[in-house]
Order: structure tokens, then C-alpha cells, then sequence
């Protein structure tokens, strides 16, 4: 090999299985070797390829980058270079490289830790590694890493979050924070973090090719199933990314509809998700076997005559959102025909809005003695619940608990979710509840701002309330009520939901905000 390198001037190389028998001989030009498409072939976590690449190297160079990437990224036994020298032709030095095993833990420890280790290189007439055994042992403690890891987790989906911006580090940090609070809603084991900041998003891999290949090595390494990324993905990145890795890879706005799947337990919540999914996956519907609604179309006569494949897939989609947004229609003007009856009474209506996982639903089990399910995970509540309040004033109110907000919550939610959005519009009162305990609060604020301004629900008096302040000492509560008060204008009362003897402030400023709502709709009358 060294011999004819040296003639010709190119990289010759070899893959070898462990019977010694070459199965691949590549020749590449005098800088790289090419290696043969293995990325449909899968290799099981805790086994190598069994196959060990051997190739020349005309430059001096010992292993290059490339060929640790192809060693991670192929699981091959070995990756071994040839040092052939300059002047004779004959093999120098040979430098050795193979994968190490590892666990999460490890990784997470010894975060820049090589995911590889050098032999000590060697002439070849010097090598004397047992090459098998040093497999076989590599193999083993692989293997009983991966069973040790079974023992310990569930058949939960394994995912690494990805984050990439063209803005601030701090951002991006805040950003990633949410969406693994996400994950841990959806369920998934969160295995890694990345983040990387660029002049500009690739518009094919969104990732630069270093990160995308440190990415690949990390979910080699992990184990990863999934990786979900912070950011709304196009179909092509999509399947740039897939198929560069051969993992599924998911954005923000899909986890967050898979939440909302997990979550829906009513008829009206579970056709408003379907709907929102539906909406979602029509422009990413692609042409090929791994199309997401390839099975739609499937049986003799699914399809109409000289139509092809996708053409069908996205037929018979449209006619599934056309039924369904029907299907919502009707919901919508059941749910009218309710709130006239409750305004008929002239029953005063307060929604409780307000982002995420901010305390609503305990708030109004306190507040009515109710049981509505409540638990720390994003968007526990996706079903609307109306229950009746007294208030002190021996004023009866109704009260609504609605479906939490999020930033960059996806276009095709809020509009399936127009008909339960539609309670909030015959309010007299909104009471934004924030966490008071959260770090981000005010970006929250504005994100749920910005979301009742564009469903035009802002003209609607509001209160916003502090929520979990048994979190936070009196100073800082003091110090946020001001900063709130400054820069969002109008009041805010600070209370804990679990906490009722606090509620007496907030019952105070409802009736207040009632009794102005009252006498403007009276004065309008009398004018």
C-alpha cells in the first residue's frame, strides 16, 4: 500500500473485518480518502462495525479530523494511518486511534473528555497489539453500559436539545432552559445540551459542519433516539439533518404539539391538537417512502387515476382539515350559545390567562374549592374549566381557567385553538397570572401580551398577579411590583395560589375592577 501510494500520489486505504479479509479497498487523491455509505446501515449500541480502516498518509500527517469523525461516526473498530516516507516510499510510523465506552454520566463529568483513545504509534514490524482482544474487552464494557443504562431508565425517547442563534449567548441559554422543560413535559430523557452561535443560520443543516459533527458524535456516544432544536425548521432542514445523522429530528412548535396530544382529553381538545398537527405537517409532506403521511394513502383504490403518491397525501390531508376545522365550527357555536345564556344573567366573566405553568389552575381551585387537575409541567391544562366564584361583596362571578401561553407558540395552535380562545372575549376581567419566581417573568408577561394583542383580546381590563411569591422574600416582590408597575403600566397584587390567606388582596382588587367595569357600561347606556 505504502509502495503504491508513493507511485501514484494518492491515499490508498483498506477496510479489514476481524477474519482479516479486506472487504473495501478505496482509493482517494493526495489529501483524503473517500469512505463507502454506511449511514443506512445501523450498528447496535454496544458493538463496533467490525471493520478497521488502514490508509496511507503522504504528507507527514498523523490522524487528521476526519478520520476520528469517520472512526465516531462509522463505529469502526480501528482507524489506523500509514506514515509512507517521502523519499523511498516505505511505511513509517502507524498511529492508531479506537472508540472509548462511555456513559451519560461520564460524559457529563468529564464533558471534554475525547470520545476516542491513541495507541502508541509503532513500525509496523513493531506492532504487537492483540487486536481482538482489545475489541472483545471494548465491546464488553460497552455492553455493560448499556444494559446498566436499561435497568435504570424507561423505554423513554432519548433526545439531545440543540440550539442555534444569531443572537446573544444569554438568550439562547434562557431559551434552551424552556425547551428542557418542554422535553421533561413530553416525557423524553434529555440526555445533552448544544448551543452555538453563528453570523448566520445554514439554510440546510442550520448547524455549521463542525458543531453538526460533534453533534452526530454526541448522539453516537449517548445513545441518543431524537434531536429536537429551538427553533422552527424547514422541511429541508429537516431532512438535511435526518439524514445526516439517520436520527428523527423534531423543532420547538412540533414538541410543543406533541405536549398538546399527550395532554388533550376532551372530544373538542383532542380535535383542535389533530387539527393543529394536520395544519403543521401539510407543507412538510415530502416525496419518498419516509413521507410523515405516506400511510394515508395506502390499499387498492386510494388514490385518483394519473395522481401520484404525494399529490394524494396532501389531498387526503386538506379534506381531514376541512372536516376537522367544520368539526371545531360546531364546537364554536355550541360554546356561543353557552356564553349568551351565562351574559343573559348578567353574570360577570373573569378569565385567568397568563403563561405556562404560572399557577392558574391552583389559583382557581383555591379560589372556587375546586379539584382541577394541577401539576408542575408545561400546558397541564388544555381543557377550559369554568366554575362559579362569590366574592366577598356578595358579587357572583364566573371564572375560567384557560390554556397556558408560551413564546413562539405555533400559528396552527392558535388558530385550532380559536374556539376554547374564544371564552376569553366575553370577559369583563382578565387576570394575568404570572411566576413571580421565575427569572424570565417579564418576558413572559410580553409574551402573552403580544399573544392577547394579536387574538385583539388587549383592549379587556387586567390585572396582573404575582403568583408563588412565598418563593421570594419581600424586598424583591416589592422591587418586581414596581418594575412591573413602570414599564407595563396599570396595578398588580402579589399573592401565592397555595397560600389562601393571601387571596384577600386580590379579591379586593376584582371588586374594584368590577364595580369600574359596571358603572362604564351604565354610563354608556344612560349616553
Amino acid at each position: 500500500m505504502s509502495e503504491i501510494s508513493h507511485e501514484t500520489g494518492r491515499l490508498i486505504g483498506v477496510l479489514i473485518n476481524r477474519k482479516g479479509q479486506i472487504e473495501y479497498v478505496m482509493v482517494g487523491d493526495a489529501k483524503r480518502i473517500w469512505m463507502p455509505d454506511f449511514k443506512r446501515v445501523r450498528v447496535a449500541q454496544d458493538r463496533f462495525r467490525g471493520l478497521r480502516c488502514v490508509h496511507t498518509q503522504l504528507r507527514g500527517d498523523k490522524l487528521t479530523q476526519d478520520d476520528l469523525t469517520d472512526l465516531a461516526l462509522l463505529r469502526l473498530d480501528l482507524m489506523s494511518s500509514i506514515q509512507v516516507d517521502a523519499k523511498t516510499g516505505l511505511p513509517n510510523l502507524v498511529h492508531s486511534a479506537h472508540l472509548l465506552p462511555t456513559t451519560a454520566e461520564k460524559l457529563e463529568t468529564q464533558a471534554q473528555t475525547l470520545p476516542y483513545e491513541f495507541l502508541t504509534p509503532q513500525i509496523p514490524s513493531q506492532l504487537d497489539t492483540d487486536f481482538t482482544e482489545l475489541i472483545n474487552s471494548l465491546e464488553e464494557e460497552m455492553a455493560r453500559n448499556r444494559q446498566t443504562a436499561r435497568t435504570r431508565q424507561t423505554n423513554r425517547d432519548r433526545v439531545i436539545l440543540v440550539s442555534v442563534t444569531t443572537n446573544s449567548i444569554f438568550d439562547a441559554e434562557e431559551s434552551m432552559a424552556e425547551l428542557e422543560e418542554l422535553a421533561l413535559s413530553a416525557d423524553v430523557i434529555v440526555l445533552d445540551k448544544i448551543i452555538q452561535r453563528r453570523q448566520e443560520i445554514d439554510r440546510k443543516t442550520v448547524l455549521g459542519k463542525g458543531k453538526l459533527e460533534e453533534l452526530l458524535i454526541r448522539a453516537m456516544r449517548l445513545g441518543a433516539d431524537l434531536i429536537v432544536f429551538d427553533t422552527e425548521l424547514t422541511p429541508t432542514q429537516v431532512r438535511s439533518i435526518s439524514e445526516a445523522t439517520d436520527l428523527k429530528v423534531i423543532d420547538r412548535p412540533q414538541l410543543i404539539l406533541d405536549i398538546f396530544a399527550q395532554r388533550a382529553q376532551s372530544r373538542e381538545g383532542k380535535i383542535q391538537v389533530e387539527l393543529a398537527q394536520m395544519k403543521y405537517m401539510l407543507p412538510r409532506l415530502v416525496m419518498g417512502q419516509d413521507s410523515a403521511f405516506s400511510r394515508l394513502a395506502g390499499g387498492i383504490g386510494g388514490r385518483g387515476p394519473g395522481e401520484t403518491k404525494l399529490e394524494t397525501d396532501r389531498r387526503r390531508v386538506r379534506d381531514k382539515i376541512n372536516n376537522l376545522e367544520k368539526q371545531i365550527d360546531s364546537l364554536s357555536r355550541q360554546r356561543q350559545e353557552r356564553r349568551k345564556h351565562r351574559v343573559q344573567k348578567n353574570v360577570p366573566i373573569i378569565s385567568l390567562v397568563g403563561y405556562t405553568n404560572a399557577g392558574k389552575s391552583t389559583l382557581l381551585n383555591t379560589l372556587t374549592d375546586s379539584k382541577v387537575y394541577a401539576e408542575k409541567k408545561m400546558f397541564a391544562t388544555l381543557d377550559p374549566t369554568s366554575r362559579r366564584l362569590r366574592l366577598p361583596i356578595e358579587q357572583e362571578v364566573i371564572i375560567n381557567d384557560t390554556v397556558g401561553f408560551i413564546r413562539d407558540l405555533p400559528e396552527a395552535l392558535v388558530a385550532a385553538f380559536r374556539a376554547t380562545l374564544e371564552e376569553i372575549s366575553d370577559s369583563n376581567l382578565l387576570i394575568h397570572v404570572v411566576d413571580a419566581s421565575n427569572s424570565n417573568c417579564l418576558a413572559h408577561i410580553d409574551s402573552v401580551d403580544k399573544i392577547l394583542s394579536e387574538l385583539k383580546l388587549n383592549e379587556i381590563p387586567k390585572l396582573i398577579v404575582l403568583n408563588k411569591t412565598d418563593l421570594l422574600d419581600e424586598v424583591s416582590i416589592e422591587a418586581l411590583k414596581r418594575q412591573i408597575s413602570l414599564e407595563k403600566g396599570g396595578e398588580c397584587v402579589a399573592i401565592s395560589a397555595i397560600q389562601p390567606k393571601t387571596l384577600s388582596v386580590l379579591f379586593e382588587k376584582i371588586g374594584e375592577k368590577l364595580a369600574k367595569d359596571l358603572n362604564q357600561i351604565q354610563n354608556s347606556t344612560t349616553a
